[in-house]
């Protein structure tokens, strides 16, 4: 918790990567999950936990993709969100299958599944590998462009060798 001395001041902050900062207003029963990596700071009143998906497979065979953060509670919070962003309004049962490095964050009326890439050729010729997160409306979803674990790999070749 952080109290200004002094009267009222300016705080800022800055992401760790390329990207925007994302303003939320959270209030109950207005919660959000948001990528592992995402979450900044918040108000008094904000609830930051691990959001566990409903499939045993999102956290066991997906990777660092499927594990989200929840934000409860009452107030405002800040989000990183890295590379491009672009957001969809989901109408009610509308699906969005997506890469899950690209998810961001999404509005906890979303739905989110994990889905399997029909055909034995995407085992070895996939470029997403076997699965794909899957979110069905109503809400929110706000795609990234880019993500911790992708920008490690662009940059590995250009990275001093040991030895």
């Amino acid at each position: 918790e952080y109290t200004a001395a002094g009267g009222e001041g300016l705080l800022a902050f800055a992401a760790k990567l390329p990207g925007q900062i994302v303003p939320l207003d959270i209030a109950p029963g207005h919660g959000y999950m948001v990528h592992r990596h995402g979450f900044m700071c918040g108000t008094i009143g904000v609830q930051f936990s691990i959001g566990f998906q409903q499939r045993l497979g999102a956290g066991v065979f997906g990777g660092t993709g499927f594990r989200m953060q929840r934000l409860t509670g009452q107030g405002r919070a800040w989000v990183e969100l890295h590379g491009e962003v672009v957001v969809y309004d989901l109408q009610p049962g509308n699906t969005l299958r997506v890469h899950p490095g690209q998810v961001g964050m999404y509005q906890e009326s979303v739905q989110f599944n994990i889905v399997t890439v029909p055909g034995i050729q995407n085992m070895f010729f996939g470029g997403s590998g076997l699965f794909l997160a899957a979110l069905t409306g109503p809400g929110r979803v706000w795609l990234q462009s880019m993500s911790m674990h992708h920008l490690a790999h662009a940059i590995q070749e250009y990275l001093p060798k040991a030895g």
